[in-house]
């Protein structure tokens, strides 16, 4: 039997939270569900096969990067993104869009679409919803994000509102241009991303209009940009609510595991973020007591593992004081293990919501998790 292009399928709820699958082509995606941030075709310090041994059903790639190098259709000529990088499972490809307003300097906005300068070289782009279409069709990506805007949460309410009007005109505009890649669109499925920074009128607003064109997931965009976890959980009180309850509802760019947990409880089924991967670059590695500095001095001759939870080789066979030295000595193997270690414990909290919704218990698996991971 021919697996399906894109079905979602809850399987128990409790409380908002709810736990599913979303099966593909390539493989079916747990939810909630984490997806470990391959920015350039790759997970830093990872190998694809140790990525999934993880538990990861999911990898996120990034437009705007692989746009510029190697380019989408050289990733084509090469047999498209997954071959590529050696990934046989579902890959979800953000639009562009945030790394062109967060990374580019020099930049112009208008109806069409946003030119601007690469980080990279200085040359010259401009990216469109439909160029953003063509890119993520190119990289053969399964999951295909909209082309948005994505202001600051601070900014003045008319910059915002008109904003996401804008955002809302690309994201049929995406519609289009995703439809007109009939091969790609048999097979794929696009995301909308609500937009509308932290008011309910205007989310509300962009939900209805997200509805009114139709997708098969939905996304919230524009937060996690500075406006703290206080002002993010009182915007997901509401904002997962206004998108349609059977379909998957994606939080962009989030976070650490008490967000996870957060969001999870407010109705969030999907995440991806790039902090397991970069803490664990520079030292930092995430247990279910909290987050601990390796390169901090007290650990420079503590024989003990770091999580004792841990399945993986970074507890199981290795000490904290060799983390330590690793890491203070600069070795590549210290930025392997501790990044191995983070995606191990980020889908080992995903696997926990999971049973505890499964269960009818997540609310005491959320207070026992808050008591233990921030007591530090």
């Amino acid at each position: 039997m021919t697996a399906p292009r894109f079905q979602f399928t809850i399987h128990a709820t409790d409380g908002k939270a709810r736990t599913g699958t979303i099966a593909m082509r390539r493989g079916e995606i747990r939810t909630p569900a984490f997806m470990p941030v391959g920015t350039a075709a790759t997970v830093k310090a990872m190998k694809p096969e140790t990525v999934r041994a993880t538990g990861a059903d999911i990898l996120l790639g990034n437009t705007y990067h692989l746009m510029l190098r190697p380019g989408a259709e050289r990733v084509a000529r090469l047999g498209g993104l997954h071959k590529f990088m050696n990934w046989d499972r579902p890959i979800l490809t953000d639009s562009g869009g945030y790394q062109v307003m967060s990374l580019s300097d020099l930049r112009k906005i208008t109806e069409d679409g946003v030119t601007f300068k690469s980080h990279l070289d200085g040359s010259k782009h401009l990216l469109t919803p439909e160029r953003s279409m063509e890119i993520q069709r190119l990289l053969g990506s399964d999951i295909v994000m909209a082309f948005d805007e994505c202001p600051r949460a601070d900014a003045p309410y008319d910059v915002i509102a008109a904003s996401m009007r804008m955002s809302m005109r690309w994201a049929q505009r995406s519609r289009d241009g995703f439809d007109s890649g009939e091969e790609h669109a048999e097979r794929s499925a696009l995301f909308g991303i609500q937009q509308g920074a932290l008011d309910q009128t205007l989310r509300g607003e962009s939900a209805a209009a997200l509805r009114e064109i139709g997708f098969d997931g939905y996304a919230i965009g524009g937060l996690a940009v500075g406006e703290g976890q206080e002002a993010m959980f009182a915007t997901l009180d509401f904002a997962p609510g206004q998108l349609p309850e059977d379909r998957p509802r994606y939080l962009m760019g989030v976070g650490k595991p008490d967000d996870l947990v957060g969001a999870v409880e407010r109705g969030v089924d999907m995440f991806d973020c790039v902090l397991p991967s970069r803490s664990g670059r520079n030292g930092q590695g995430f247990t279910w007591n909290g987050p601990v500095n390796l390169r901090n001095a007290r650990h420079a001759e503590n024989m003990s593992p770091l999580d004792e939870r841990c399945p993986g080789d970074c507890c199981t066979k290795y000490s904290r004081a060799y983390i330590h030295h690793l890491h203070k000595s600069g070795e590549i193997l210290g930025a392997m293990l501790l990044t191995e270690h983070n995606l191990t414990f980020y889908q080992q909290l995903m696997q926990a919501m999971r049973d505890a919704i499964a269960a009818g218990t997540f609310a005491a698996f959320s207070a026992e998790f808050r008591r233990g991971y921030l007591k530090g």
